[in-house]
């Protein structure tokens, strides 16, 4: 391919998961991946904790911010390869066809924003969350993208969907207890 992968994440508010899933593919994808954030129902403003985490992690904040998913339906709107819903509430909204027609899968991750606690619970959710996207997109990264068919790769994103890479002990009990539900 001449061009690098286009993705797109979407969360429900685009201020913490996928900000952090377009970070992490944009900074470990090696030119390869070009990745975006997205929600269906968007916030103001980026989660303060994300970006700290974020940032402490030796990732790029500069213009990550919320935007809403019909930004990457027009004319003028990038590639896509790629979309993955993050959230349930994004797994089940209506999406349009996309330009490009990409290969979508769902993704789920719990939510950083709602880890209840003092501030150390907080950063540690986010970290995790963290943690667990950059496990995941390493992993998607080793996919042989080339030479696997569409319908092919649509299995193996949906199996990698599925992989627990946030394991229920690696999370707050806040986050567990939301883990349990969804797995």
């Amino acid at each position: 391919m001449d061009r690098p992968y286009g993705m797109l994440f979407i969360s429900r508010r685009n201020s913490a998961r996928s900000l952090m899933a377009e970070a992490v593919v944009n900074r470990l994808g090696g030119g390869h991946f070009r990745a975006y954030s997205a929600a269906v129902e968007p916030s103001k403003v980026a989660d303060p904790l994300a970006l700290e985490v974020l940032q402490e992690a030796g990732f790029q904040t500069d213009g990550l911010r919320p935007k809403h998913w019909r930004n990457f339906t027009g004319p003028e709107a990038p590639v896509l390869d790629f979309v993955f819903t993050l959230s349930n509430t994004a797994s089940r909204e209506a999406f349009p066809d996309w330009p490009g027609k990409p290969v979508s899968s769902h993704w789920h991750y719990p939510d950083p924003v709602a880890v209840k606690g003092d501030e150390w619970q907080k950063r540690h959710g986010h970290s995790e969350t963290l943690s667990a996207l950059e496990r995941q997109m390493r992993a998607f990264m080793l996919l042989s993208l080339a030479s696997l068919d569409r319908i092919a790769l649509k299995k193996r994103l949906d199996e990698l969907g599925t992989l627990d890479v946030v394991s229920p002990s690696e999370l707050h009990p806040n986050q567990q207890a939301i883990h349990g539900k969804i797995r």
